[in-house]
């Protein structure tokens, strides 16, 4: 076992795979000299060379539709956006092209394609560089969407997007690229479409993924040592989502706490609700509880900024108001 941060484990997965495929290669804005805004690829360039690992100009419409032409031709690009919110200025190539190339071209043309970078609430990053875009992105049809959560899980989900032959977006969290964690020495992969049971329970199922995963354990910690049992489950994939895996779950709990940094409103939660109310309703034995950020943008000021995201405390409280 090898105790590495985040940052380290992604960055290991794209040598691993730029070292076996000579078809894989990375661009996207600073990733070259630079290193990448949180040393993704620190000193690949050096080990690459300019063509494999890409500097681009700010234009994330230019090099984005560069990135999915050159899937189309055979080869397999990496898109880091220094944040993913200004991959909104890419939203028409990945949504019109990365998504639909594959179906509206007959199936002649595979598009594998990872797109990947960090999002959600930092420490005072402001509004603009605050945002959570998964729920903009699961939408769109022929797009995989993932978010890791932790070295080992970010390393196994990235080799895993860079062989498949479909398009992939990885949502990394700001504030988990200095997390650590032992990873093995040896390959391993990460499913791109299965949910991770964290701990098994009987009380309460609690859904959750990225940053709120460690939010969520620090709450189930204090918990437990109240006597209650909850199961925790990370996502892992938000597209498709791993609905068996939550009703394996609830067939044991009969309740449901879906924890989310996304906003409410058309959010990640909202989506499993509406899953769960069509098709598995029997199962509750109480109404699902949804805890999602406000519906603001995030403010620049820390305390306002603390406030509009979920915290262990709410957790602990939804799930004894919920038991009560």
């Amino acid at each position: 076992m090898n105790e590495i941060f985040l940052f380290d484990a992604l960055r290991e997965a794209t040598d691993e795979e730029m070292q076996r495929d000579p078809s894989v290669f990375i661009l996207g804005e600073d990733v070259g000299h630079y290193g990448g805004s949180y040393k993704v690829t620190k000193d690949l360039h050096a080990k690459y060379g300019d063509l494999r690992v890409l500097d681009t100009p700010i234009a994330e419409n230019s090099f984005m539709g560069m990135a999915i032409g050159s899937a189309m031709t055979g080869l397999r690009p990496i898109v880091e956006g220094m944040n993913m919110s200004f991959l909104l200025l890419a939203f028409n190539q990945i949504s019109n092209n990365a998504g639909m190339l594959r179906y509206t071209s007959g199936g002649n043309f595979k598009i594998p394609l990872v797109i990947r970078g960090p999002g959600g609430v930092g420490r005072q990053l402001g509004a603009e560089h605050s945002q959570r875009l998964e729920a903009y992105f699961q939408a769109i049809p022929g797009l995989k969407i993932v978010a890791c959560s932790t070295p080992y899980n970010a390393k196994g989900l990235l080799k895993s997007a860079i062989r498949d032959d479909n398009p992939v977006i990885l949502f990394e969290h700001v504030l988990l690229y200095n997390s650590k964690q032992e990873i093995p020495v040896n390959e391993y992969f990460v499913a791109l479409d299965k949910a991770e049971l964290v701990k098994e329970g009987s009380d309460v199922t609690i859904v959750t993924y990225s940053r709120m995963r460690h939010h969520v354990m620090e709450a189930v910690n204090y918990l437990v040592k109240d006597g209650y049992d909850p199961e925790v489950l990370d996502l892992i994939s938000l597209k498709p989502i791993d609905l068996q895996s939550i009703v394996i779950s609830l067939r044991k709990t009969h309740r449901l706490i879906i924890v989310e940094e996304c906003m409410k409103t058309g959010g990640i939660a909202a989506e499993i609700i509406a899953q769960i109310n069509d098709n598995y309703f029997d199962l509750l034995d109480a109404p699902m509880v949804r805890l999602s950020s406000q519906d603001i943008p995030t403010p620049y000021n820390g305390n306002l900024e603390k406030a509009t995201v979920i915290h262990p405390k709410q957790i602990i409280d939804s799930v004894r108001l919920l038991l009560k």
